[in-house]
């Protein structure tokens, strides 16, 4: 059970997150720590050799100004001594057949081993040796330099002092090696805590979406600005939006069952008087088909309507994207309810500024443009005035649409894109309720907007902003 529980653990981001936070944080700790101790022996060494060096020319010089007798002499002068008043160097001088003719070994020193100073008076340089002393493990460092008359001359120093400061190295590094790995892994374990907080909150909340339903659930966002909380808040918008999207079809889904109801029962009552009818009277009969008929196709308007509705809001319309002269669709769409407006008084002006060009759908935006037009012709009493504008506004088409109608009572104005909303003014007129949902969501899907202003009793103003995507 233990071992499926690791394996799982083993799984996760959080598991591997530790795992190479702490691997790559003790290894990279290793690395320092073994650089630094062989950068620390290779500098002791180079001193070791440096000091080496010196003492060995200042051999030679007393060789070239007196030969060995001079060089004998100063072998008795010792130059370097540690803080016990101790030698610090070994030096022997030798013939041709390495035999030894004279030597000085400081006598806390150990004896090194003279066979392994052999063989170097054939040598025509200086060479570097690590000779090996007799009963102790440190080694002597010595410099072989070859004199004239077949001398050689040899210098060396025993690595006691380097030896023992590198072996006290190596044991505070063990030391610390167990504090190293505890840390490593504290770290690991403190900041994948911290990073994956933000994922946490999002799995948890997600669970209870899934398991409650709970759609009004929000992921706790952080204050920082890094990626994850920016996961977090996007989520968040996400979930808004979802809900939004939720709570207007199921508003939809409720009005539309409530607006078809009406229809749908008209057709049945229809039906049945016609199939309940004694009397066979062909025209009757006609009479009933042509009101179930008006009847089918107002409700095939309203769903057709409502489904444009929903493929513009998801940005799933289809647009017929090409270049449409404003001024000329506008005056298309006000011949066309010019007839409607002389019926009623109404007059209907227009103000365009020719030549005005924008990319968009030819006949969508007729259609936005004709629902503004006939709403405004609907709810303006007779002998009143609806004006049509267009007009060029940075990159933008601006079309106006201004009347004076009944107006729009403040309250009401941000309802009235809702699907199937009717104002209190406007239950007494014919229709869906869906014809400015359908031009906010045209001119949505054209990266527009439409707003308006209103004075109840002074009329309406709807300003349709449509970008020119050219």
């Amino acid at each position: 059970m233990f071992s499926r529980s690791f394996d799982s653990a083993r799984k996760t981001i959080g598991f591997k997150l530790i795992f190479w936070y702490s691997a790559i944080f003790i290894a990279s700790s290793l690395i320092l720590f073994f650089f630094t101790y062989f950068s620390l022996r290779f500098s002791i060494r180079q001193n070791d050799h440096k000091l080496i060096q010196s003492e060995m020319e200042d051999y030679i010089a007393d060789f070239q100004l007196g030969g060995i007798s001079r060089l004998e002499r100063a072998l008795g002068e010792i130059r370097f001594k540690d803080s016990t008043g101790a030698d610090l160097f070994f030096v022997r001088l030798a013939n041709s057949r390495d035999a030894t003719l004279f030597q000085s070994i400081p006598q806390q020193w150990p004896a090194p081993d003279l066979s392994q100073l052999e063989n170097n008076a054939e040598k025509k340089e200086a060479t570097w040796s690590d000779i090996p002393s007799h009963g102790v493990k440190n080694t002597y460092e010595v410099l072989s330099k070859p004199l004239s008359g077949n001398l050689i001359l040899q210098v060396g120093s025993l690595t006691v002092n380097a030896e023992e400061l590198m072996e006290h190295f190596r044991a505070v590094l063990m030391q610390i090696m167990i504090p190293i790995f505890l840390i490593g892994f504290a770290g690991g374990l403190f900041l994948t805590f911290r990073t994956l907080r933000p994922i946490r909150y999002l799995v948890n909340t997600t669970r209870l979406i899934i398991d409650t339903g709970e759609i009004s659930a929000r992921v706790p966002a952080g204050g920082s600005n890094d990626e994850l909380n920016e996961l977090s808040r996007l989520f968040n918008t996400m979930l808004e939006r979802i809900e939004n999207l939720v709570k207007g079809m199921k508003e939809g889904l409720d009005n539309v069952a409530h607006d078809l109801r009406t229809p749908m029962t008209r057709l049945r009552g229809s039906a049945e008087m016609a199939l309940r009818s004694e009397e066979k009277n062909p025209e009757n009969l006609k009479s009933v088909l042509a009101d179930c008929i008006e009847e089918s196709d107002r409700v095939l308007m309203m769903l057709n309507t409502i489904m444009d509705i929903s493929e513009a809001e998801t940005g799933t319309m289809r647009l017929s994207l090409q270049n449409v002269d404003i001024s000329i669709l506008i005056e298309e769409v006000a011949d066309l309810y010019s007839y409607v407006a002389e019926e009623k008084n109404i007059s209907v002006r227009t103000s365009l500024q020719k030549d005005l060009q924008c990319v968009a759908d030819r006949n969508r935006l007729q259609q936005a443009i004709a629902n503004l037009l006939d709403n405004a012709i609907k709810y303006t009493p007779a002998g009143g005035e609806v004006e049509i504008q267009s007009s060029q506004e940075g990159t933008n088409a601006i079309i106006l649409v201004k009347d004076t109608g009944v107006g729009i009572h403040p309250q009401e104005q941000p309802k009235i894109w809702d699907r199937l909303y009717r104002g209190d003014k406007s239950r007494s007129q014919r229709g869906l309720g869906l014809g400015l949902s359908l031009v906010k969501a045209i001119v949505l899907a054209h990266k527009g907007h439409v707003d308006v202003s209103s004075v109840p009793g002074a009329g309406s103003i709807f300003t349709t902003h449509i970008p020119n995507r050219q």
